[in-house]
């Protein structure tokens, strides 16, 4: 099955090579498409000087940076628009660990038991048996057990790392859970496609992965990533209780 890993960037000209070498050492018949969103340090340019001498390697620029969600959206479209079959979400920082890239593929181009419906959605997870993080401060750790412990009491669902940004998806999942109706910008992006992946029906398997606290470079979460999450988690509880059963963020 054809397959592309989707990296969106900004400001990664440190960390981008590495993670580009890492995804073609890991699954060489994969495709990348790195979606740069006009980073002033030069990543874009670092990127189009690795696609000029890999065919492997695709760039999409964006005008501006107008969050994480906006950019997956924006890779999606192109992915969907290109004939992929699967698409993986990877982040550019080296935390997500290139080796359990054919492990997330392979959980979504066959069924998990004999007869059964391909998974729709397959994460690399933290939270489940074998996962782990390495270098967090007690503070991170804290943050995203208890998002993900809130949202799937909120929301009712029992996967364990739906903040998780390391994943592969089934392109006719993606065509058939109307993200022409996503407005999530953070990190709260994630939270949102795993409720409409499980809405909509499809099954979600995580797979236990070792994340890496970058090592270079500064991260991307803020306060305001937080709150957005955490308001829309709460409507969507809300509306799966007392009203329509899909994820509808302000």
């Amino acid at each position: 099955m054809s397959v592309v890993v989707v990296i969106p960037t900004f400001n990664e000209l440190q960390t981008l090579p590495e993670a580009v070498a890492s995804v073609r050492t890991a699954v060489p018949e994969a495709n990348i498409l790195i979606v740069d969103d006009n980073s002033p340090d030069g990543t874009g340019a670092k990127a189009d000087a690795l696609a000029s001498v890999d065919p492997f390697v695709h760039v999409l620029h964006r005008s501006e940076k107008s969050g994480l969600g906006d950019a997956y959206l924006a890779g999606f479209a192109w992915a969907l628009e290109h004939g992929f079959e699967i698409i993986v979400e990877m982040d550019a920082d080296g935390s997500h660990p290139a080796d359990r890239l054919a492990a997330l593929i392979g959980a979504v181009s066959e069924p998990t038991v004999p007869g059964a419906h391909y998974p729709g959605l397959a994460i690399g997870s933290r939270w489940v048996k074998g996962g782990s993080v390495l270098n967090w401060p007690a503070r991170r750790l804290f943050l995203s057990r208890g998002a993900n412990a809130y949202a799937r009491i909120a929301l009712g669902i029992s996967v364990k790392d739906s903040t998780a940004g390391f994943r592969a998806f089934r392109a006719e999942v993606l065509r058939g859970i109307h993200l022409e109706e996503v407005s999530s910008h953070g990190y709260c992006f994630q939270i949102d496609l795993t409720l409409r992946v499980l809405d909509a029906g499809y099954t979600v398997v995580e797979l236990p992965i070792v994340f890496k606290e970058r090592e270079t470079g500064e991260s991307k979460m803020s306060k305001n990533i937080v709150v957005e999450a955490m308001k829309n988690v709460t409507v969507w509880g809300w509306q799966r209780r007392f009203g329509k059963k899909t994820a509808s963020p302000s």
